[in-house]
């Protein structure tokens, strides 16, 4: 089947691993998912010290179940990408490692204080559902099932992000105005985190010609701030000056473009922002710090007379 033909047919949950279909729709079905697994995986360990920080036992309950939630999205969403054939889990993941895998900007960026985890777990989380529900339709169907799982979990994610956030709101008036802080602080990052517009996206076109996306960025980011402006506004939060935000006549919002640091974004994307990098550093600690138990699993099961089995993340 060439490209032609996948874009003619190109609808809800359309393609399987059993059809024979062009490198380039395999590569770009890759590289979407790819991105989404690592984003996921970035996020989980950015979430993880947090568990021990959380202020009572049941919010590191509720966090702990969280960051597991958000690991076995990563793998789940590896395999649905293993199954284009392009690359396995285990290449991708040493990509990760190294440097060479790209995720999202907003895991770049460390949490620093408890005040900081809503702006993730609310309106980050909230972002994800925005793109993740439309993934449901995605035209890759071990992806689109995949969706199904993580839509589901995270939908509670956010709504335990927003009972964060409504604590805070509602605590001390040191608490709120540090909660204030991190809001202008993260505001950006969030708006940003739908990627770049439309005119200077590379990849658009064709995974929307081929069923992969759903939506554009811009329709997304929109589609965000008509329903997260409201919200934050109700849990007593202000909206920063900058980036400036349009309200339109019809009382939908635009945010003004050239006020976000696409510059900074776009060193992001290639990985060569220093805290993302750190966090990509210790991604690759934590993968080596275990080498030595996926050596000695691969040691037993040869001596056993079998084969080495994969490696375990």
């Amino acid at each position: 089947m060439n490209v032609e033909a996948v874009t003619e047919r190109a609808g809800p949950r359309e393609f399987s691993p059993a059809d024979d279909l062009p490198r380039e729709y395999r590569e770009a079905a890759t590289r979407m998912i790819e991105f989404h697994a690592n984003s996921e995986i970035m996020g989980a360990y950015l979430e993880r010290p947090f568990i021990r920080q959380a202020p009572s036992i049941d919010r590191k309950l509720a966090f702990s179940a969280k960051v597991q939630d958000e690991i076995g999205h990563g793998q789940l969403l590896y395999r649905a990408a293993e199954s284009l054939g392009v690359k396995t889990r285990e290449e991708m993941l040493e990509d990760l490692a190294n440097g060479d895998g790209k995720f999202l900007n907003c895991f770049h960026y460390p949490l620093e204080s408890w005040v900081e985890v809503p702006m993730i777990s609310f309106f980050v989380d909230g972002a994800a559902m925005r793109r993740q529900a439309t993934l449901r339709r995605t035209s890759w169907e071990p992806y689109a099932h995949a969706m199904d799982k993580v839509c589901f979990e995270e939908g509670f994610h956010v709504k335990h992000g927003e009972d964060i956030l409504k604590e805070l709101m509602t605590g001390s008036r040191a608490e709120q105005r540090r909660t204030q802080e991190a809001f202008e602080k993260w505001w950006p990052r969030i708006i940003q985190f739908f990627g770049p517009t439309d005119d200077d996206s590379t990849h658009h076109d064709f995974a929307a010609s081929v069923g992969l996306k759903q939506q554009s960025n811009d329709a997304l980011r929109n589609a965000f701030l008509d329903q997260y402006i409201p919200k934050a506004r109700k849990h007593g939060l202000e909206i920063p000056d900058e980036p400036r935000i349009r309200e339109c006549d019809d009382g939908t919002y635009e945010v003004e473009e050239g006020d976000l640091d696409w510059g900074e974004f776009f060193t992001i994307a290639k990985n060569d922002y220093e805290p993302g990098v750190g966090q990509i550093d210790g991604r690759k600690h934590a993968q080596d710090a275990v080498q030595w138990v996926r050596d000695a699993i691969d040691r037993d099961a040869i001596a056993a007379g079998g084969h080495a089995p994969q490696a375990a993340d």
